[in-house]
């Protein structure tokens, strides 16, 4: 019966062995994890009618102190988080990380957010909330404590918590000079 599939040019289907795998497996892991924070729906009102959009806000980031937020819009979800996800891996950061944290107490801002993030020491693990928690995690930092200020809109703490940990950053070689 095997033998009468195989040789029938009706079934074109390949033979396949135990040791075959699909492509899917062989395919390289991608070291970076993508994290979509958050998908809205935005209209703008044309002659006739409104227009449909979407938007989504994605954190990109290795777990190794490189990480990356973006914003994409496009008419379908899916087109717009995979060109958030491109923009935010052309522009990955890299972070200092020490003693899986960070070294000072930094405040950062952006729109009307603000931002406090502390130094925290092991095995307090992360004390942040939403788009903060998602950008430390993305970035590799397993010990930090945080506050969000001001604004609750999730896009201007991810971009605030991203120039928080870059001024971090930039503080820790000033101090190691």
């Amino acid at each position: 019966m095997k033998e009468q599939a195989e040789n029938n040019p009706k079934t074109q289907r390949p033979i396949r062995g135990r040791n075959q795998r699909n492509d899917r497996t062989d395919k390289e892991k991608d070291p970076f994890v993508e994290n979509v924070l958050q998908i809205d729906r935005v209209s703008r009102t044309v002659k006739g009618g409104r227009r449909i959009r979407f938007r989504a806000l994605v954190v990109v980031g290795d777990r190794a102190g490189k990480v990356g937020v973006a914003l994409g819009k496009a008419n379908e979800v899916s087109s717009a988080v995979s060109k958030a996800s491109s923009k935010a891996r052309k522009n990955l950061k890299t972070i200092t990380i020490v003693n899986d944290s960070i070294s000072l107490p930094v405040t950062s801002r952006y729109g009307s957010a603000t931002v406090l993030l502390k130094p925290a020491p092991s095995g307090t693990s992360i004390i942040a909330g939403g788009a903060v928690r998602a950008v430390v995690e993305a970035a590799g930092i397993k010990n930090l404590v945080s506050k969000i200020l001001g604004s609750g809109n999730k896009c201007n703490n991810a971009f605030a918590t991203l120039a928080a940990l870059e001024e971090a950053t930039k503080l820790t070689s000033r101090v190691r000079k």
